[in-house]
């Protein structure tokens, strides 16, 4: 074959044994069979917005937990998140049992984000920092053991560049479908009688539970696992294999495009409502807005998977991210007699949502395939979770800017703030996010591995294991 000018990986060992053949390059599911594949999306995305939005502000005002406690607790939780995430995906990658590597992993994982959902949505009358503390660590585990594997699963699903994408749409568009319920229900909520302060939090919990089974056994029966290859006697320290993996350039670029465009999304979330409230003077449209993005959110990932088709993953993640950031350079239009100016880009903001995201996690499989052609070794799981940990550093990274920034030109939330501060507000929120697109499109402009590489890799893969035994 000749040869594919990628960068050079080191290959941790002479002679690892191959990978069998994934599913056939043609083979394609159906919509039934990836939607049930892609439906865990639903609660595990649900209880993420539901933690996001309601656990700090219930845990703090009604279950009058300190927010000093509450600030350290939701850090040393996603600091124990960079622990989990390549542990589970390296031991997903090494496991071997006779229902696949993935599956235990998420049937496990469904146990213990069900019964770390019970505690945290369902509460005892006075729960501690130390109750959130526990029951947050174990819903972490749960949460990772679930997503982690379904990430790699989807890739090993299919080797074809265009239908791994396909299948990584389906769980996109659950996901989007999750978010909206879980906004869309106390939304609803609000609308209806007086409820407990701690209302938002049973009625999120009862979403999330009553679409945990369900959803659950039907992504574990809806698709097969690829056949396992023989494992080998040769096993390399944990450390040692992450370095590896840290030296893989294609990944690495992967991962600081994805982090660029996680932090630009979290300046948009996080000032989305200081902007509706004290910028436009539009209260009542702060959560309203969200909720429009989230339901034009719904009909992206399709949109944006027929765009894919025709232009290559590499070329569609680019265009999505500059067009997100002309929508963010829109917003210097908007001034506080021009709702329908925001309206429309919020709208235009949905119909883009997740572009990016969805070409670059596709591209993650493609990355995991030029790494096992180079080292020999399969480490889809463990590169899925590298990608987790820079999609869970953006978020911190982005809003740990703006909100210091916002403080330092005199923006204060709740109080008066002179015009030039409201003024310095609109620029972060439009060209944070804008700049933040552009260096994630700008990482990721001269990326090698398209589409025909691809297609020469899967060939070499596919012809090297041709020949070696695998597990049932």
């Amino acid at each position: 074959m000749a040869s594919i000018p990628l960068p050079a990986i080191e290959r941790d060992h002479p002679a690892p044994r191959p990978a069998p053949p994934l599913a056939a390059p043609g083979q394609r599911y159906g919509a039934a069979r990836l939607s049930a594949f892609g439906s865990l999306e639903v609660p595990a995305w649900g209880a993420e917005l539901a933690i996001a939005l309601f656990v700090p502000q219930i845990y703090a005002s009604h279950y009058g937990i300190p927010l000093a406690a509450l600030g350290i607790i939701l850090f040393l939780v996603r600091l124990w998140s960079v622990v989990t995430d390549p542990i589970v995906g390296a031991l997903s990658d090494r496991s071997r049992t006779r229902f696949g590597r993935r599956k235990p992993w998420i049937a496990g994982g469904g146990l213990l984000f069900g019964l770390a959902s019970i505690a945290l949505f369902f509460p005892p009358t006075a729960p501690g920092p130390l109750y959130l503390a526990a029951t947050l660590f174990v819903y972490t585990i749960g949460w990772t053991m679930i997503e982690v594997p379904s990430w790699a699963w989807a890739g090993e699903v299919s080797g074809d560049y265009h239908e791994r994408t396909r299948i990584m749409t389906y769980q996109q568009v659950l996901r989007s479908i999750g978010l909206l319920l879980i906004l869309v229900l106390p939304t609803l909520m609000d609308r209806g009688s007086a409820a407990a302060p701690n209302a938002k939090l049973h009625v999120s919990g009862a979403f999330v539970l009553a679409t945990l089974l369900p959803t659950l056994l039907l992504t574990l029966s809806a698709l097969p696992e690829p056949t396992l290859p023989s494992q080998s006697h040769h096993r390399i320290g944990f450390w040692r294999t992450a370095t590896i993996v840290f030296r893989d350039r294609l990944l690495l670029r992967v991962l600081a495009s994805d982090l660029a465009v996680t932090a630009g999304q979290s300046i948009r979330a996080g000032l989305i409502a200081f902007f509706c409230i004290s910028y436009m003077g539009l209260a009542q449209w702060a959560s309203g807005l969200y909720l429009l993005q989230f339901v034009f959110g719904v009909v992206a990932g399709p949109l944006w998977l027929a765009i894919g088709r025709r232009l290559g993953k590499r070329e569609t993640a680019i265009t999505g991210e500059l067009v997100q950031a002309a929508i963010n350079i829109g917003l210097l239009a908007v001034f506080p007699d021009t709702l329908w100016l925001l309206v429309a880009l919020a709208v235009a903001q949905g119909l883009t949502q997740a572009s990016g995201n969805l070409m670059l996690r596709a591209m993650v499989a493609d990355v995991a395939d030029a790494h096992e052609l180079a080292t020999g070794h399969n480490r889809t799981g463990l590169f899925f979770s590298v990608f987790s940990l820079a999609s869970k550093a953006g978020p911190a990274i982005g809003i740990g800017l703006a909100l210091p920034l916002l403080a330092w030109v005199g923006f204060r939330p709740g109080g008066h703030s002179a015009p030039a501060a409201l003024e310095a507000l609109k620029y972060v929120f439009a060209l944070g996010p804008a700049a933040a697109h552009i260096i994630s499109a700008a990482l990721i402009w001269h990326f090698p591995l398209d589409q025909t590489r691809h297609a020469a890799i899967r060939r070499a893969l596919d012809t090297r294991a041709a020949s070696v035994p695998v597990e049932a």
